[in-house]
């Protein structure tokens, strides 16, 4: 029942059976979409911080080399705290923030570098992905889009598919083998990148009823930060396949 639960959670950190661990708890406080939101806004405005900063410092410089271990930093604190905040959701009041911030630093490298050789994608990029999520929202507040078994399952074995995919990428890397399609342009290229990118976007619509559950469920006061930090886990995939496929269609 629990591989079941998971198979039908959408993004990985945020998963049906979450809640189900903390249903009997007898908590005070319980958890509300204004406070969810509100802490979504936190983590948004802490990423923005040290994403600010790694941008400046790149572009001081223009030197690649000069934000690399602060984007080491980023990736790697920011795994290792996910990891804690998905194993230990109690701890979200305090690791999400964390996370928000390393992300800030990994995502502000990113950015400036691409910035430097295709200029205004950053803006473009920003807007599409709030664009989308705006756009998601209302459809699914409005019933147009269901997050429904089916559309669970469908979203979630084409997330993991993707996830596979890179994966292999990364392991072949090492021994200098490259799958063009995925960092390349080219047709291919660009069609591979409007898939991923259509992916991440449908698992917003699982956030959304993630956090809508939880709601209705009753949840502690804590999850709210939990559900801004699945939230945001899918914003920063959403931005970063979005910036992907506007440099290949820049290139």
């Amino acid at each position: 029942m629990d591989g079941l639960n998971i198979m039908r959670s959408g993004n990985p950190v945020l998963k049906d059976s979450t809640f189900q661990q903390h249903r009997s708890q007898d908590v005070g406080e319980r958890m509300t979409l204004a406070g969810t939101v509100n802490k979504t806004a936190m983590l948004l405005a802490l990423l923005l911080i040290t994403a600010v900063y790694t941008w400046g410092r790149f572009m001081e410089t223009q030197d690649a080399a000069s934000i690399r271990g602060l984007m080491l930093v980023g990736v790697v604190g920011g795994l290792i705290v996910a990891m804690v905040t998905v194993f230990k959701q109690t701890a979200a009041p305090y690791t999400a923030p964390a996370y928000a911030l390393l992300q800030g630093l990994a995502i502000g490298g990113i950015s400036a570098t691409f910035e430097a050789r295709f200029p205004g994608i950053v803006l473009q990029a920003v807007g599409l992905t709030f664009g989308t999520l705006f756009c998601l929202l209302a459809a699914y507040r409005s019933g147009l889009i269901k997050a429904t078994e089916n559309f669970k399952l469908g979203v979630v074995a084409a997330t993991g598919a993707v996830f596979l995919l890179y994966l292999v990428s990364f392991v072949l890397g090492f021994f200098g083998i490259s799958i063009g399609f995925i960092h390349e342009g080219g047709t291919f290229g660009i069609l591979f990148s409007v898939v991923v990118v259509t992916i991440a976007a449908l698992n917003l619509v699982l956030d959304f009823d993630f956090i809508e559950t939880g709601v209705e469920q009753g949840a502690p006061k804590y999850m709210e930060w939990y559900g801004a930090f699945g939230l945001l886990v899918t914003l920063v995939w959403l931005y970063l396949e979005i910036l992907r496929l506007l440099g290949k269609m820049r290139d």
